[in-house]
């Protein structure tokens, strides 16, 4: 995997990313060509012709992307794969008209667009089919050698197996204990065998995690090992690497307090504010005419107040109140108390399905980005009702006040909905990650991710 925004990609999606850039770029030059076979080059240089390919390419990545196309490289079907090719080939048209609609001066010809698309798409249904069957296997996929009873290192097999994309193999286990087959693999020998298991399997990287802290630790071999040249790794940072979490299953408080890289950093959140201010302004003016629209429609939807207060814990744990386009009924909690949203909830309105799929019912709290209380980016703000309780059964739980709460989170872009004690917890895993690799540019990333949620209508509840 390599890093970018200070997020784990698989290598397999940077490369096939690359791979289709490549391909799109040489099927419009080649469609250049056949259409200005004489002197193509002056078209190409002079002329925008360039710049007209690489907004096509843009338009055919983001394409790609909003497909789902670099999450799911493997094709599970030739059909569903062509008709998904057809969506990015209808977008990029449409993006094409739409450019030129507002600028004439960047219309590319049309035989150009028409050809290059056609070859663009034809190599990249065939690239795919062949990416997915052979060349996964050449970019190589990296081996693991889980050494150690830990049930994190099960967690991390677990994962591997549902997620083939990510270029993980389970190489196997080494442990002492009697079960012969776990979760991705089988134990290939004992803790006192180490050496001759990873010379036999040939491991690109040993996962060490111990159940209990007294358990035999094989610290010589794996020193040897480590001079031999073998990557060695704890279990808690590769399950944070592989899975984009932070476990609290183990989790010891010297892991956070002596790690270089738990944020929040000063100088990161002075600029986080200054681009948490100018994302909620330029959001507030371009979306007034939603805001108006929703405001009469929850108005005359259902008897109550157009905006939803609630009382939520904020950074440093402090009490602020919560704007949100009501969709509820008034008396939703007239009966019951506070209570946890929850799937098909009968105390939604009409209204408010609607604009809870099309997230309008949170674009409020940019006021209270605004006022300071929020961020565009962190984690979820939790009622005070439910942090008391939250606080004393889950472990590390008020950490997460450490940073503003967010409209948006690396939590909310990874894991679905929840409204149970275990959804709880795992989102937790998935805000302390944020905390510990928080900067601009993961914030970035998890923007651009939540655009597509939105646009698609996913997560909603």
């Amino acid at each position: 995997m390599i890093r970018l925004f200070r997020v784990f990609v698989p290598t397999s999606a940077f490369t096939l990313l690359i791979s289709e850039a490549l391909l799109v770029t040489a099927g419009f030059l080649i469609a250049w060509y056949i259409e200005f076979p004489a002197d193509p080059t002056a078209h190409l240089l002079y002329e925008g012709g360039l710049f007209n390919i690489g907004l096509v390419l843009a338009s055919i990545l983001l394409a790609l992307y909003f497909q789902d196309l670099y999450s799911e490289i493997y094709v599970k079907s030739h059909f569903l794969l062509a008709q998904q090719l057809c969506l990015v080939g209808g977008s990029a048209l449409l993006t094409q008209g739409l450019i030129t609609y507002v600028n004439p001066s960047l219309r590319m010809p049309v035989h150009v667009l028409a050809v290059g698309s056609v070859i663009s798409l034809t190599a990249m249904f065939l690239w795919r089919m062949f990416y997915a069957s052979v060349a996964l296997e050449v970019v190589g996929r990296d081996r693991l050698l889980l050494v150690g009873s830990s049930p994190l290192l099960e967690d991390i097999a677990r994962h591997v197996e549902t997620h083939p994309e990510q270029g993980f193999q389970i190489a196997g286990y080494v442990d002492d204990t009697a079960d012969d087959i776990r979760p991705g693999g089988k134990v290939l020998g004992r803790l006192d065998a180490l050496r001759s298991v990873v010379d036999a399997s040939r491991p690109t990287r040993i996962v060490v995690g111990m159940k209990e802290r007294r358990e035999r630790v094989p610290m010589t071999e794996l020193l040897d090992l480590r001079f031999a040249g073998h990557v060695i790794e704890e279990a808690a940072t590769t399950f944070e690497r592989v899975c984009g979490q932070v476990s609290i299953k183990d989790l010891r408080p010297s892991q956070l307090i002596y790690t270089g890289d738990l944020g929040p950093r000063s100088s990161m959140m002075f600029y986080q504010t200054i681009i948490d201010v100018v994302v909620a302004t330029a959001g507030i003016v371009i979306s007034m005419p939603l805001i108006i629209l929703t405001a009469i429609a929850v108005r005359f939807s259902s008897p109550g107040p157009i905006l939803y207060r609630q009382v939520r814990v904020g950074l440093e744990g402090k009490p602020f109140t919560l704007l949100k386009f009501r969709s509820m009924r008034a008396d939703a909690e007239a009966d019951t108390g506070a209570v946890w949203a929850r799937k098909d909830d009968p105390r939604v309105t009409r209204v408010g399905r609607i604009i809870r799929k099309l997230r309008f019912d949170e674009i409020p709290q940019l006021f209270n980005v605004l006022r300071g209380e929020m961020a565009i980016v962190g984690p979820r703000p939790e009622r005070p009702e439910f942090m008391k309780v939250l606080s004393q059964q889950i472990p590390y739980y008020r950490q997460r006040h450490c940073v503003r709460p967010g409209i948006t989170g690396w939590a909310q872009i990874n894991y679905k909905y929840g409204d149970t004690l275990a959804d709880t917890i795992k989102k937790l895993e998935y805000d302390l990650y944020y905390i510990k690799n928080a900067s601009l540019s993961m914030d970035l990333y998890i923007m651009f991710h939540t655009m597509k949620a939105m646009l698609l209508s996913r997560g909603a509840q």
